[in-house]
């Protein structure tokens, strides 16, 4: 059993890593190999870009429902990264966040980039658990069987409900 650090899981990260790089770059306009490795020169131009936009368009403040941590974690640093300043008001929920930025920015860099990467984090978060759980726990993860309802088509309601959620 491989526990930790080993090669498999050191490449899997580092393809990730590479992976958040090239969408990054994606989204900064980056379109040779030497932008690529200016990451902030390539910054620098979004944030103008953002400042250029503050000038011509009115900002409006947006709200996210964000109900998950790690999201909530990635869309903070993006929102920092440009220069943002998240925020939420007294009462509102934790899962709330909420920007204010032209709507442009937020439609066209913001919320797609956001998108991509965390598409990429839950591929690779997956791929991790299962590969742990089938490695340390048990081989078999697959779902849990479906069975025909014999109440009438109805579930029975016999026992407790556990909810790890709550």
């Amino acid at each position: 059993m491989n526990r930790g650090n080993g090669p498999a899981e050191l490449t899997t990260e580092q393809q990730l890593r590479e992976k958040l790089r090239k969408i990054a770059a994606l989204f900064e306009g980056a379109t040779t190999t030497g932008e690529r490795q200016a990451a902030a020169a390539a910054l620098d131009r979004i944030r103008a870009a953002l400042r250029t936009s503050e000038k011509a368009e009115r900002s409006i403040d947006m709200a996210f429902r964000l109900p998950d941590r790690w999201n909530r974690q990635l869309f903070l640093a993006l929102c920092r990264r440009y220069g943002l300043k998240p925020y939420r008001y007294p009462r509102q929920r934790f899962s709330t966040v909420r920007v204010r930025a032209p709507e442009s920015f937020i439609r066209n860099t913001l919320w797609p980039e956001f998108l991509e990467i965390s598409r990429a984090l839950e591929e690779y978060l997956s791929e991790a658990t299962e590969r742990i759980i089938r490695d340390e726990v048990f081989r078999d993860s697959t779902e849990a069987e479906e069975r025909p309802a014999s109440h009438g088509g109805k579930a029975p309601d016999d026992g407790f409900t556990f909810d790890a959620g709550g």
